[in-house]
């Protein structure tokens, strides 16, 4: 088949297959089994041995082998892992008799998957939906043709990208923010595949980098705090390492961009109409999702869902008030626009994850790495491991074994798994949505040729989090 070509079939053979090796190996050993916590009362051990349970972390592992293929394959991630949840919780429903587990004892599992996935699926939607409105009323293209009409010299949009990207991440969201400055490199580059593909690069670096200290800047940093694991302002201690994981490796990478001229490229754009409301209301809404949830306590999809009842109400005061009113504006359409394959992915991650900690097989890997190993060291590991497999099915992983760690440790896992997925391009959504940008020129290989640059910022960034935030320790 033309998608599993010799480079492919080497990286899952040196990174992909070991792990499920590993996980296969323990769950296959006689009689060894974890200790059951509380969510898994009633539940015995020895169902990890079952050979449909096995077959649930096959399916596992060969759903995430077809995401990691989707350069290839351009079969969208979210249908490999749609269907492996499906596939493991029919399995664990055609096994749970066998094991003395009822029908209510199901339902309930399945069930705390829906209120984990139901919560972020309203966040991100009311998020995804204001995102798709500022990219409908030319917000990010008025941005963008600025960009390229500012007469920098390659080295300067170079790191002008990377700025923009570094502080435009923790508001837009780190997808977006890719996409909108992965097209001004794209712009004025057109002549210059290596200064495209480095300052892609940095773009994912600083993309990732700037989402790391923000709730809203990553779906990791979002699962956490809606976790109740750091709370709203708790997540700014990370912004100095987030912005050593993005300066350093930037820092060496410009000096390989040469500080000529790029070709004139003269573009006008203009917003729209109620860009600039539409504008003010996200900032109001991002302020109700903090503040209900400081004040009240309530979760913050609520002030989103809220916020986005508003954009509704002023995408009606657009399309229908003034004689200048845009009847081309539908919210609605909007909605459709919204990033609908990485929801559903998610959804995929959450009852996939879900199911493997049902069976117990979370419980074994928080064992082997969180008491054995200790928190720091595999904080360290899962953002290493974030690049191969994607940050959200790690972070979830992380906490759905919820391990006892004190607010330094889940800041610590935070930023690894944030910035971690910067090593390899498919390690985060901002470097797959650039492979398809700048297909040809920003690949898998050219990103992978500069990943010890990245690997030395990660390292950094780390340093900086253990010696500026050590105090935070036992909190």
């Amino acid at each position: 088949m033309i998608f599993f070509d010799s480079k492919i079939i080497r990286f899952l053979i040196c990174n992909v297959l070991p792990v499920g090796a590993i996980l296969f190996g323990l769950s296959y050993a006689p009689g060894f089994a974890a200790p059951r916590g509380e969510e898994h009362a009633g539940i015995p051990a020895e169902i990890m041995n079952d050979p449909k349970a096995i077959a649930c972390l096959v399916v596992f592992i060969m759903s995430y082998i077809a995401v990691l293929l989707e350069e290839r394959t351009h079969l969208r991630k979210s249908k490999p892992v749609m269907l492996g949840a499906g596939i493991i919780w029919v399995l664990i429903g055609w096994l749970a008799p066998d094991y003395g587990i009822d029908h209510h004892t199901l339902r309930a599992a399945v069930f705390h998957g829906l209120d984990e996935y139901g919560s972020l699926l309203l966040f991100l939607l009311a998020a995804m939906t204001y995102i798709s409105a500022l990219q409908d009323r030319k917000v990010f293209a008025v941005l963008r043709a600025r960009l390229v009409q500012a007469g920098l010299n390659m080295r300067q949009l170079f790191w002008a990208t990377g700025i923009f990207a570094f502080f435009l991440s923790p508001i837009a969201d780190n997808l977006t923010t890719a996409l909108v400055l992965g097209a001004v490199v794209m712009a004025v580059g057109a002549n210059d595949p290596k200064f495209v593909a480095i300052a892609c690069i940095n773009i994912v670096n600083a993309a990732n980098a700037g989402g790391a200290f923000s709730p809203f800047g990553d779906i990791t940093t979002l699962m956490v705090w809606q976790a109740g694991k750091v709370a709203f302002f708790d997540f700014f201690p990370l912004f100095v390492p987030s912005l050593v994981c993005f300066v350093v490796p930037a820092l060496i990478l410009s000096i390989f961009i040469r500080p000529h001229k790029p070709l004139a490229v003269r573009e006008k754009v203009e917003m729209k109409r109620g860009a600039k409301a539409i504008i003010a209301l996200g900032l109001c809404t991002i302020a109700m999702a903090v503040g209900f949830e400081q004040l009240f306590g309530l979760p913050p999809f609520i002030g989103m869902m809220t916020g986005m009842s508003l954009l509704m109400i002023a995408a009606y005061f657009i399309r229908n008030v003034g004689k200048h009113g845009d009847q081309e504006f539908d919210i609605l359409e909007t909605v459709a626009m919204a990033e609908w394959d990485t929801l559903l992915f998610f959804f995929g991650v959450i009852f996939s994850v879900g199911g493997l900690s049902f069976l117990g097989y979370l419980e074994i890997v928080s064992g082997l790495l969180y008491t054995d190993l200790g928190a720091t060291t595999t904080n360290i590991l899962m953002g290493i491991a974030s690049a191969v497999i994607d940050n959200i099915p790690v972070m979830f992983a992380v906490l759905a074994m919820d391990p006892q760690m004190d607010q330094f440790q889940w800041l610590l896992v935070t930023l690894t798994c944030g910035v971690g997925g910067s090593m390899l391009s498919i390690g985060s959504a901002a470097g797959v949505a650039l492979m398809g940008v700048a297909r040809g020129q920003y690949t898998f290989f050219s990103h992978l040729k500069w990943s010890p640059v990245i690997a030395v910022g990660y390292a950094a960034s780390v340093g900086t989090h253990i010696l500026l935030n050590s105090a935070l320790q036992g909190q």
